[in-house]
């Protein structure tokens, strides 16, 4: 019997891993249109250095009007004319209890950036932008 505990505790183990990764907001996800709630990009969620981070990998339309790669044109600093795609849009969260705060999100489309919030609820990403006391919150899906 006791040779037997070692090989149930590590069954038990990677059982319980995919029911654990499913709440976490570490992954790929996608971004709808708020009017149409059409898929508008992929989401890579990636932790470094202890923080967590997200950037664009993915775009259901990666080019503008001239046919050129869209870039972030409104955006400031180092951001400024570079490519979307595989622009870092989420950077400096932390786990705060079972949301991620104290870091910002950046909208591509107006350059724009906010204090972020993210949570999952019922398997689906919560983004929420805080601006001021003002906020917007997105649900982003799980990407398969």
């Amino acid at each position: 019997m006791i040779r037997f505990l070692p090989a149930a505790v590590l069954t038990l183990a990677f059982a319980a891993g995919p029911v654990q990764a499913a709440d976490s907001v570490l992954g790929r996800w996608q971004t709808l249109d708020d009017k149409t709630g059409k898929v508008v990009s992929t989401v890579e969620i990636y932790e470094q250095g202890g923080k967590v981070f997200a950037r664009i990998t993915g775009l259901t339309e990666p080019n503008d009007a001239q046919g050129n790669p869209k870039a972030c044109t409104r955006c400031t600093g180092e951001d400024k004319d570079r490519p979307v795609l595989g622009l870092v849009i989420v950077k400096d969260l932390s786990r705060s209890g079972d949301r991620y705060k104290g870091g910002t999100i950046m909208d591509p489309a107006d350059g724009k950036v906010y204090k972020a919030e993210l949570w999952i609820e019922d398997g689906k990403l919560k983004v929420r932008g805080y601006q001021g006391f003002l906020y917007k919150t997105k649900t982003w899906l799980r990407a398969s």
